[in-house]
């Protein structure tokens, strides 16, 4: 099962979807190509990834 961003809006934007709950990895794709690849990172390197996002590491574009 997919899950979209809390971050997301509902306009149709640049969106993700993950899909947890699969041991080891986490899955992500765009949500507006649901048909389309998926990414897969390691569970750890995705939570590093999502800490430094909240933690302002990545400027808004």
């Amino acid at each position: 099962m997919w899950v979209k961003s809390s971050y997301s809006g509902d306009n149709g934007g640049n969106c993700i979807e993950v899909a947890p709950g699969i041991p080891d990895v986490v899955p992500v794709r765009d949500s507006k190509n649901p048909d389309g690849p998926a990414l897969v990172f390691p569970t750890a390197d995705w939570s590093s990834f999502v800490d430094a996002v909240k933690g302002g590491t990545f400027p808004a574009a």
